[in-house]
């Protein structure tokens, strides 16, 4: 990039700022009505400062052999830093990345820079857009899509998880960041989805969220092939801040009696706590 500044602009879903990191020169924050959305270091693609970006990282790096291209999906993409790292640490992957917000994919075009080897992005419905590509095309599709702070009800039913199953390599992962507080009520109901189309699910959580007692990130994995869960887990607990991994019997013992999102039984998820605004 190198030609990164600070801004402020409205976008689609509300106020987005470019801030500088004056800790550690090339970060850059980008909020959307106080909330932290991207964080890039504009000189190293590898530094995931975020710790659920973190934990998407560890996915990606044990989706397939090291350096391997992945074709890759995201929808929602923000500032692109999982692109930008899957870029820098798989050269010659193919990604496309679908926003829904246009003024803020020029806003960010303009103020901090898209320009990274091998991604496209596209502005549009994420769903629609993966609706129209063929069988087996993809071996990872990433769900990181938030609308005022809220993930998008209809990007985490069993309808549109059906549609990225058809889309992904027999090996191939649909990862997702969703976030809940206290009681996990959409936490639950996102793991109860994936159950009802992949064969192979997992879920990584810092304790406090996973105990209900805090809002925060969750991450998730789905697969129809067995998934990467000892290098996951190890990865995760080896963390600044740790966190826990849940698979196999543990899945169903999360969800409990909680059911499946579909497009006719949907629920968006809870906002960040008004203390949290502002705070990565």
């Amino acid at each position: 990039m190198g030609e990164a500044r600070p801004g402020r602009a409205m976008v689609r879903f509300g106020e987005a700022e470019l801030l500088p990191d004056l800790d550690h020169p090339g970060g850059w924050l980008l909020t959307v009505d106080g909330v932290p959305q991207s964080y890039v270091d504009e000189y190293d693609p590898f530094r995931l400062e975020f710790d659920y970006v973190r934990r998407l990282g560890d996915l990606v790096d044990l989706a397939a052999p090291p350096s391997t291209p992945l074709a890759t999906v995201h929808i929602g993409g923000g500032a692109c830093t999982l692109a930008r790292y899957l870029a820098a640490t798989r050269p010659g992957s193919a990604q496309r990345v679908v926003d829904a917000d246009g003024e803020l994919v020029a806003f960010l075009t303009a103020h901090l820079g898209m320009d990274i080897p091998g991604v496209r992005v596209t502005v549009g419905d994420g769903r629609a857009y993966v609706a129209t590509l063929s069988d087996r095309v993809a071996d990872l599709v990433v769900l990181d899509a938030f609308e005022r702070a809220s993930v998008p009800g209809g990007l985490a039913t069993v309808e549109f998880a059906r549609e990225a199953a058809r889309v992904l390599a027999p090996d191939g992962m649909f990862l997702l960041n969703v976030s809940d507080g206290p009681g996990l009520l959409f936490g639950r109901r996102v793991a109860a989805t994936l159950l009802a189309t992949f064969a192979h699910v997992l879920l990584l959580a810092e304790p406090g969220v996973l105990r209900g007692r805090r809002y925060g990130n969750l991450v998730l994995a789905a697969s129809a092939s067995p998934l990467p869960v000892s290098g996951v887990a190890a990865r995760a607990a080896a963390a600044p801040f740790p966190s826990r991994c849940l698979a196999g019997a543990h899945i169903p013992e999360f969800t409990a009696d909680a059911r499946p999102l579909t497009d006719h039984d949907t629920m968006p998820s809870p906002t960040p706590p008004w203390g949290l605004l502002g705070r990565a």
